[in-house]
């Protein structure tokens, strides 16, 4: 399509190296020669030893990972989609490996889920959210396959949980676990990642602990009810750095604490991974502090196969390192209790997943993204009514069709919600028919909220700075007072209760 737009061309710098120089001189004996050959040697032997040191911590990593049978993964599963990317993450109490030392048990016992919450990347990489999921949750387990190669049939009105143990197996079941989340939320997983107590225990320690809140002491029996007494301190009352089997506790506690519930434990482990992702990002995300990171988590690391290799895990991690804490969210999944279990409410569930499979935040933005040179329709349902705030930005109006006044009228709407219109003109081609909002780099953001405005949209990444809207056909046959209603956001009681990464860490950690 032709930009309505002069794309600057790039300049051409010359190197210029070498030319015009003075001669250099020999010394005559060759000495200088031999040490330079000698330097450059080193230089080599040097770089050797550093590129297979790395090959060497690679093919490490690559033998720790643990990859589970994809094969059990449903063949009814919800459609891909471009809009982010989920993964389901699961923290297992399995006993097997050396964990029974950390978490009690035997280490013929089945393998269960202690927590699990799937994670939302937004396509601009620039927004997370997690999604708890209580373990107590009613839910329908689809068919799931078990060792020797059966399936089971549905299990409506089931433990969330409960799918993790399907097959009765000491490691699990995390592809019923992923069949489960997929058929409650109508997301496509594209990534399941399950930890256990030794990876988890080992992240703390890596990262030099990690900071937490404990509104009273809490001691042993509040660890284990089933202990006569109270037991040794555990916490103080107060902020703390734990690592290793103090931070395990901690994110283990259930009785003794606000209401004793799991809702409670789950909002003290969102607040544990925020100061967790904290001291990650503190430390900055490159390869060289994810490799010990890394080393770590995939000791105890059990990954669907499109992770199992160190290369991926890390090219993963790296994708992530654009996401601010602010807009890394967590929350749990719509819930109200029904006897001694919970039950999912609708229809606030749905429409919370209906956001996430379009790619919009708590408050309904976009945040969807485009790669340079690819395009895409504005989101569902923008409309010239829509509460946008300019805040001033600037954006250019070209009329990319043959009706007169479309800019004039464009123009009007931008100002109206606050932004500063630059241009009004007739594009270079008036056959567009669609609309067109072309930005430059840093203009995504701005873009994102002029196409909330006009209905039908497409946003096109360029290289040129600013951002422009070149009208289309669309645009002139659709009257303003037939323009699509505002997107919803998510219901307020949902949105409210998310916490950001960044929050104090002694903020919203009980429930009752």
């Amino acid at each position: 399509m032709t930009s309505s737009r002069r794309i600057p061309s790039a300049r051409r710098q010359d190197g210029g190296a070498g030319r015009g120089s003075a001669s250099r001189k020999g010394n005559g004996d060759g000495r200088g020669s031999r040490r330079i050959r000698m330097a450059l040697a080193l230089c080599v032997s040097l770089l050797v030893l550093v590129v297979a040191g790395a090959g060497w911590i690679y093919l490490q990593l690559n033998g720790n990972i643990n990859t589970f049978d994809a094969g059990g993964l449903s063949d009814n599963r919800p459609a891909g989609s471009s809009n982010g990317e989920n993964v389901l993450v699961i923290g297992s109490d399995a006993r097997t490996g050396g964990n029974d030392a950390l978490g009690g048990g035997s280490s013929d016992d089945v393998g269960r889920s202690d927590t699990a919450f799937l994670l939302h990347v937004y396509a601009d990489h620039r927004h997370a959210i997690a999604v708890s999921i209580p373990r107590d949750s009613l839910v329908t387990v689809p068919p799931c396959k078990v060792p020797g190669g059966t399936w089971t049939k549905s299990q409506p009105n089931t433990m969330f949980n409960a799918a993790y143990s399907v097959g009765d197996t000491p490691q699990g079941n995390p592809a019923c676990t992923q069949n489960t989340v997929e058929h409650l939320t109508g997301l496509r997983v594209d990534h399941t990642v399950v930890v256990d107590f030794k990876g988890f225990a080992g992240l703390t320690q890596v990262v030099g602990g990690v900071q937490v809140c404990l509104p009273q002491n809490i001691y042993e029996k509040d660890l284990n009810p089933h202990l006569p007494t109270r037991g040794n301190l555990l916490f103080s009352k107060g902020v703390q750095t734990v690592s290793g089997q103090k931070a395990l506790d901690y994110v283990r506690i259930r009785h003794g604490i606000g209401d004793g519930s799991d809702i409670g434990r789950i909002k003290r482990q969102q607040a544990f991974v925020s100061s967790l992702l904290k001291e990650i990002k503190s430390n900055g995300l490159t390869p060289t502090k994810l490799l010990p990171l890394a080393d770590a988590a995939t000791k105890s690391l059990t990954v669907d196969p499109g992770l199992g290799s160190a290369d991926k895990l890390i090219s993963f991690a790296m994708s992530l390192k654009d996401i601010d804490l602010h807009n890394t969210k967590f929350l749990t999944v719509p819930w109200r209790y029904q006897g001694e279990h919970v039950a999912i409410v609708q229809p606030d569930a749905d429409a919370l997943f209906a956001a996430l499979r379009a790619d919009r935040t708590l408050d309904g933005h976009d945040a969807g993204g485009a790669k340079h040179g690819a395009k895409t329709t504005a989101a569902a349902n923008p409309s010239p009514s829509a509460a946008v705030s300019g805040a001033g930005r600037p954006v250019a109006v070209y009329n990319g069709t043959t009706t007169s006044g479309l800019a004039a009228r464009a123009a009007t709407t931008l100002t109206t919600h606050g932004f500063t219109v630059t241009t009004t003109a007739t594009a270079r081609t008036q056959s567009h028919p669609t609309t067109l909002i072309e930005y430059g780099p840093g203009g995504q953001a701005t873009a994102q909220d002029v196409a909330a405005l006009f209905p039908g949209a497409q946003l096109e990444s360029v290289t040129a700075p600013g951002v422009s809207i070149v009208l289309g056909q669309t645009y002139a046959d659709a009257p303003a007072a037939t323009a699509s209603p505002t997107p919803t956001a998510v219901p307020s009681s949902v949105a409210d209760s998310a916490r950001s990464a960044d929050d104090n860490p002694c903020s919203n950690l009980t429930y009752g």
